[in-house]
C-alpha cells in the first residue's frame, strides 16, 4: 500500500511494479513504454479492469391503458484501457520529471509538458521566460 498518491504500487501480471500510469489509452502506452523502456527500466503492461456498471434507471409508472413500451438501452463499450507500471518500485514519476533523470533518445531531459504530450520536443534547453509557447 502507498503513503500517499504519488507512490503508488502493486501487482502487474505478477511482477510488483510501481504505477506510472492508470487508465492510459493505447496511444499513452505507445508514448510511455520506448520513454521508460530507453531510461532501463522495465515496464509492464496490465489492461484495466473494465469500470462497474452504473445502476440501470428505475422504470416509469406504467399508465393505465397503454402498452408498456421496452426499450433497450444500449450501453457504449467502454474503451480498453492498461495501467503502465515499471518493476523498479523505487521510480516515482514527479521525481523522475523534475529531478531530470528521464532523457529522450534525443539527449534530452524530459520536461513535464514533453511528459503531458504538449510539445512534440522537450525545450529544456530553452528558459522558461523565453519560451513564448507557455
Amino acid at each position: 500500500m502507498a503513503i500517499n498518491k504519488n507512490h503508488e504500487f502493486e501487482e502487474l501480471n505478477g511482477i510488483k511494479c510501481a504505477i506510472v500510469e492508470k487508465n492510459a489509452s493505447q496511444e499513452r502506452v505507445d508514448f510511455l513504454q520506448p520513454l521508460l523502456e530507453f531510461n532501463n527500466y522495465t515496464v509492464v503492461i496490465q489492461a484495466s479492469p473494465p469500470p462497474k456498471a452504473a445502476p440501470a434507471p428505475a422504470a416509469a409508472p406504467a399508465v393505465e391503458g397503454a402498452a408498456a413500451i421496452e426499450t433497450p438501452v444500449a450501453t457504449p463499450a467502454p474503451p480498453e484501457t492498461f495501467t503502465i507500471g515499471v518493476s523498479d518500485v523505487m521510480f516515482n514519476v514527479t521525481n523522475a520529471i523534475f529531478g531530470r533523470l528521464l532523457k529522450t533518445k534525443r539527449g534530452s531531459t524530459v520536461t513535464l509538458a514533453y511528459w503531458k504530450e504538449k510539445e512534440q520536443y522537450p525545450h529544456d534547453q530553452i528558459p522558461y521566460y523565453e519560451n513564448v509557447n507557455s
